[in-house]
C-alpha cells in the first residue's frame, strides 16, 4: 500500500526548474566547444567517427543554447539552470538518495518515502558537481573514441605508455614473430638502429603493403600479448618476493572492463592490455594481485600491503581508472 501510494504521489508531483550557478554552465559550453586535439590531422589520418556503440552518443546535445544530458534509460527530467538532465530513477529500499553518473549518464535512487520534489533539491544541490562529473564523462568517451587503432602503415598505439608507430616491412620476416620493435633516424641507412632514446619507436611487420587491417591487427596483437606475458612474468618475479608470497601460474586475460585476478592456489590473470599502460601503472595491478595472495580481499589490512610495496598506489590506482586505452575493433 504505501509503494502504492508513492508512485501515486510520484505522478502528480510537479518538475519545477531548479536555478544552478550560471559559471558551470559556461564552462561546460566552453570545454566542449574546444577542440580536444589541436594537431593537424594529415588527409590520409583522419580523427575516427566515434563508434555507433559508443553510450554516450547522442546523449549530449550542446548545438542549442541549452546543453542537455539524457541517460537511455531516462524515467525523469530536470532542468539545471541552462542544462536538462533527463536521468534514470528507481526506487530502493536504500536510507538516503544516491546519485551516480556513468558512461550512460546519471542514475538515481532513493527511497520509497522521499518525495520527488525532495529528490530535485538534492540534484540541486549536488547540481554542479553532476555536470562536471556529466562533461567528464562525455570528455572521456570522445578521448575513446579517437583512441580507435587504424590498422594500416603509419597508425600509432601505445606500448608501455609510448606511442609506437606501425611500418610495414615486406623485405624482413623477423622470426616467427612477424615483428620487431626499434628506433629509427630519417638520417640512417635502412636497417640501422637509433642510438637516441627519444627517437620514436618503430614496429616493423614484415606484411606487404598490401595487407589488409585484419591482417596489421592479428600481427601487432600477437606481438603485443607476447611483450605482455614477458613484462608481467618479470614483474611478477620482482614484487612475489617483497611481498612474501609465491605465484604459480600466469594467464593473459581478454575482459572488456577487469584488469586482473587472483586465487588461492597462487594462479594470476592480467590483462593483456595493461600493456598499453605505463610500467608504473603495470606494477600497481600485479602488487594489486600479488597481495591477494596474502589478503583476500579488499580490507584496510589489504591495502596496506599494496602501500607497502608501492606506497603511491592510491595516484596509480586514479590513472588506471581514468586514462582511456585504445578501442580495438
Amino acid at each position: 500500500m504505501q509503494s502504492l501510494l508513492r508512485f501515486t504521489l510520484d505522478l502528480f508531483e510537479a518538475i519545477e526548474p531548479v536555478a544552478l550557478v550560471k559559471p558551470v554552465i559556461d564552462d561546460i559550453k566552453k570545454r566542449a566547444d574546444k577542440p580536444v586535439n589541436k594537431t593537424k590531422s594529415k588527409p590520409a589520418s583522419p580523427v575516427p567517427e566515434v563508434p555507433s556503440t559508443d553510450p554516450m552518443r547522442g546523449q549530449v546535445d550542446i548545438t542549442s543554447d541549452r546543453v542537455q544530458f539524457r541517460h537511455p534509460q531516462a524515467s525523469r527530467e530536470l532542468r539545471l539552470g541552462q542544462a536538462v538532465v533527463a536521468y534514470q530513477f528507481k526506487r530502493s529500499q536504500r536510507r538516503t538518495i544516491g546519485f551516480s553518473v556513468g558512461p550512460e549518464g546519471l542514475a538515481v535512487s532513493a527511497p520509497r518515502w522521499v518525495s520527488l520534489k525532495e529528490i530535485d533539491l538534492a540534484l540541486a544541490t549536488k547540481g554542479p558537481w553532476i555536470l562536471r562529473k556529466l562533461l567528464e564523462m562525455r570528455e572521456r568517451h570522445i578521448q575513446l573514441a579517437q583512441q580507435v587503432i587504424e590498422w594500416r602503415d603509419g597508425a600509432s598505439l601505445p606500448f608501455l605508455g609510448q606511442s609506437v608507430r606501425l611500418q610495414l616491412d615486406p623485405t624482413h620476416g623477423f622470426g616467427a614473430s612477424g615483428a620487431q620493435l626499434g628506433r629509427t633516424d630519417p638520417q640512417l641507412q635502412p636497417g640501422a638502429e637509433a642510438s637516441d632514446p627519444a627517437a620514436p619507436q618503430i614496429l616493423r611487420l614484415s606484411l606487404p603493403h598490401s595487407a589488409s587491417a585484419e591482417q596489421i591487427r592479428d600481427v601487432v596483437q600477437a606481438w603485443l600479448m607476447r611483450q605482455a606475458r614477458r613484462v608481467f612474468q618479470e614483474r611478477l618475479d620482482h614484487f612475489a618476493p617483497l611481498l612474501g608470497v609465491q605465484w604459480n601460474k600466469l594467464t593473459l586475460s581478454n575482459a572488456g572492463k577487469r584488469w586482473g585476478s587472483a586465487r588461492v592456489d597462487g594462479s594470476i590473470r592480467l590483462n593483456w592490455r595493461l600493456i598499453h599502460m605505463r610500467l608504473s601503472v603495470i606494477d600497481y595491478v600485479v602488487v594489486h594481485e600479488l597481495s591477494h595472495l596474502r589478503v583476500m580481499d579488499h580490507s584496510p589490512l589489504f591495502w596496506d600491503t599494496v602501500r607497502s610495496v608501492v606506497p603511491d598506489y592510491a595516484a596509480l590506482r586514479e590513472q588506471l581508472k581514468n586514462e582511456p586505452t585504445p578501442h580495438w575493433r
